[in-house]
């Protein structure tokens, strides 16, 4: 009789490959509301200039119609002090660079910049 290799894993090996997926099914599932706030805010920023006119807007306008958007999306991270508003080439843009820190294990944590604009550049 001949002797047939052995092919697959190990017990060992298939517990520390389990480990490491859902290592990061946990780390994408802590994720995923983060990201998705950032592209509300996206969202939020794009829908107010596009529902304004660049030439009588004011700039307190602007920021009651993002703070009514925030509190229908319930968008925590921004608020309408944090963000910077121009006129570039006789549009507006609205824009902010904020941080969110994202609690791991224990005293471990990711801290994600985000910079979002209603500039579609």
């Amino acid at each position: 009789m001949t002797r047939k290799s052995q092919s697959g894993l190990s017990l060992v090996s298939v517990l520390l490959v389990g480990g490491a997926m859902a290592a990061l099914v946990v780390l994408g599932l802590k994720l995923i509301p983060v990201v998705n706030e950032y592209f509300g805010i996206k969202r939020a920023l794009a829908a107010v200039v596009s529902a304004s006119n660049p030439q009588s807007a004011t700039v307190s306008e602007l920021r009651n119609a993002f703070s009514k958007r925030v509190t229908v999306d319930d968008i925590t991270s921004v608020t309408p002090a944090d963000i910077d508003i121009t006129k570039e080439n006789g549009r507006i843009v609205m824009s902010v660079d904020y941080a969110r820190k994202v609690p791991l294990y224990g005293k471990v944590s990711l801290l994600i910049e985000f910079s979002a604009s209603s500039d579609a550049n």
